[in-house]
Formats: structure tokens, sequence, C-alpha cells
């Protein structure tokens, strides 16, 4: 079974910042598309950043301002957030795409989700 695990987030006031990070555990043979997804109360979920094997794609609500990266090695991806706003205020979810075997489909797999909350 493979898991991912969130850790970070929680309150920061307006023009601040907070990191995420996701790791996952299990037999993993690759995983090319690592990414964050954010979803507010009331609203859909929608893709933050995300890595492509080596292209990043960001969405304009974000740009500027977050910073996706991942170490390979462990498995990981992170999420720097910088001069966070109100608007940004959700549940942050990690997803990946995983293959555990070289010939195998990628299977989605979420993180289970970390509050984020920007208020004063």
């Amino acid at each position: 079974q493979v898991q991912l695990v969130e850790s970070g987030g929680g309150l920061v006031q307006p023009g601040g910042s907070l990191s995420l990070s996701c790791a996952a555990s299990g037999s993993i043979f690759s995983i090319n598309t690592m990414g964050w997804y954010r979803q507010a109360p009331g609203k859909q979920r929608e893709l933050a950043p995300a890595m492509i094997g080596g292209r990043t794609n960001y969405a304009d609500f974000v740009k500027g301002r977050f910073t996706i990266s991942r170490d390979n090695a462990r498995n990981t991806v992170y999420l720097q957030m910088n001069s966070l706003r109100p608007e940004d205020t959700a549940v942050y979810y990690c997803n990946m795409k995983i293959m555990l075997t070289g010939r195998g489909p990628e299977y989605d797999r979420w993180g289970q989700g970390t509050q984020v909350t920007v208020s004063s």
C-alpha cells in the first residue's frame, strides 16, 4: 500500500508564509507527477502548482507567490507559500501519480489534506 502523509499548514496572518510537505511511503517504482490542490468551503477542488516530470505548472492565482519543489530520493513534494492572502484559505491536498512497477499503470494517490487559514 502506498500512503501519502502531509505535514505543515496552520494559521498565518495575511502576507505571511507557510510551508507544506507530502511524503509517499510504500513500494514505489517511480513518481512522474506531483502536485498540490486546494479546496475552499463551498468550492470545487482546484489545482495550485504541479510538477509533471521536469516541468512545473502554476495556476495564475499562485504565480509568484507559491513554489513547488520535490525530493525524488525521499518521494516528497513541498509547497512554499509566501505572501498569503485570506482567499488562500483552504484545505490543501497533495497528489501523486505513482507507478508501482516499471510496466504498470499510474495510480492516483492523495494526501489526507491539511488546513491552511490566512486571517488576521
